[in-house]
């Protein structure tokens, strides 16, 4: 198979597992070919934010603040299937517990979502909405369809990172287990891949380089500070990361760098 078939294949599997926009592809879901999809996963991020700043274009023209953060909220949601969301219930469910390890791994693979589960998702999509409410009435829409859209970028490229940088909790089991050959070589080539994906989206927008290099600063830095710090937590509670912490952590990332594009759209603008 060719090199260029390969990465084909990964791009295309990168868009099957992380969103739900439609790729007519058969992809053979193999831990090698799995693991290079690591590399693609910043331009599942770009799709997904490249939908929700065409959402907020639209909705900027003739809705309501409210109502348009509502929707964008549903489509942001909708494009993963809610996959990260879910990872996110499962994960405060599991660790916050406060059960043994082997426990909160159990509590973590139950479909059923418990209290803090509901708690953690109501706070999360709440404090998303809030956002994204204050975003549209910010006025200044060029500014904030790249900001909108560069999120998710980052946000996928840090699970890969965790993917390559933590052990699996699960040791072989598990939809993360899958991706566990993942290397430090992959994560540097989605993390170049999240650069050109960020700068595409600045320029497109109008933005001068100097505002170009400042978002890019800002996205890594927050993105290394909040990935990190989540993920150590995790996995000093959990021996290792799973899937559902890799969906926690993009959660997370995404809300911080869209409150802080808010602030900036605030400070600078």
């Amino acid at each position: 198979m060719s090199a260029l078939k390969r990465h084909g294949q990964a791009a295309a599997a990168a868009l099957q597992f992380l969103t739900r926009i439609p790729v007519p592809m058969t992809v053979p879901f193999e831990s090698v070919m799995l693991a290079r999809t690591v590399i693609y996963f910043p331009a599942a991020g770009f799709f997904i934010g490249a939908f929700l700043a065409g959402g907020f274009a639209v909705l900027d023209l003739f809705s309501p603040a409210m109502p348009a953060a509502v929707l964008l909220l549903a489509v942001w949601t909708a494009l993963s299937g809610g996959l990260h969301l879910d990872g996110w219930m499962d994960t405060a469910d599991g660790v916050l517990s406060h059960r043994p390890r082997e426990r909160m791994l159990e509590i973590m693979k139950d479909s059923r979502v418990g209290a803090m589960g509901v708690i953690a998702a109501v706070l999360l999509l709440l404090f998303k909405f809030t956002l994204l409410a204050e975003w549209t009435g910010q006025g200044d829409g060029v500014h904030a369809l790249s900001l909108l859209a560069v999120g998710p970028i980052w946000s996928r490229w840090w699970m890969g990172a965790a993917i390559a940088g933590w052990p699996n909790a699960r040791q072989g089991e598990g939809i993360g287990a899958l991706f566990h050959l993942a290397s430090s070589r992959q994560v540097t080539a989605g993390f170049v891949a999240a650069i050109v994906g960020t700068v595409i989206c600045t320029t497109l927008n109008g933005f001068y380089w100097s505002e170009t290099l400042l978002v890019l600063a800002g996205c890594i830095l927050l993105t290394l500070i909040t990935g990190s710090i989540m993920a150590r937590w995790l996995n000093r509670k959990l021996g290792g990361l799973t899937g559902d912490t890799y969906g926690a952590l993009n959660e997370a990332v995404e809300a911080v760098l869209l409150f802080a594009g808010l602030l900036s759209i605030r400070l600078f603008t």
